[in-house]
């Protein structure tokens, strides 16, 4: 699904998150450079790439920028929200602070740093000794 906005003689294309779901979580995104490791190219809101939410389990997740133009250039990084495709198979995963590497095939390309988790599915639960 997607937003359509025209305007000042130019159009752009939003997409919209999984339309039946509602971000996970907020991170500061960052894209590796070239000569990193990462892709020859940035990305716009609507990226979906692999998360790795921990050490065994990949799973998609779209990204939603909050800069101005929805674009995440090489070597930047920029606020945003990430909505994963199936929270329920991976719970208590995540706290604010983790940083969770994005990949395309076996390659990483960047990485988010969870700033806000809204699903409390994922969040890892405080155990009372």
């Amino acid at each position: 699904m997607y937003i359509l906005e025209v305007g000042a003689g130019c159009m752009k294309k939003y997409s919209v998150p999984f339309p039946h779901l509602s971000p996970d979580v907020e991170a500061l995104i960052s894209l590796l450079k070239t000569s990193e490791g990462g892709r020859t190219r940035g990305t716009m809101s609507g990226y979906r790439p692999a998360h790795l939410v921990n050490e065994h389990y990949l799973t998609t997740g779209e990204h939603q920028y909050y800069s101005d133009d929805n674009i995440l250039n090489l070597g930047e990084e920029v606020l945003g929200t990430i909505t994963f495709i199936s929270p329920e198979h991976y719970p208590n995963c995540l706290w604010v602070g983790k940083i969770i590497p994005f990949q395309e095939g076996r390659r990483v390309i960047g990485y988010a740093k969870i700033m806000k988790i809204y699903n409390n599915i994922l969040k890892r639960q405080e155990y009372k000794k």
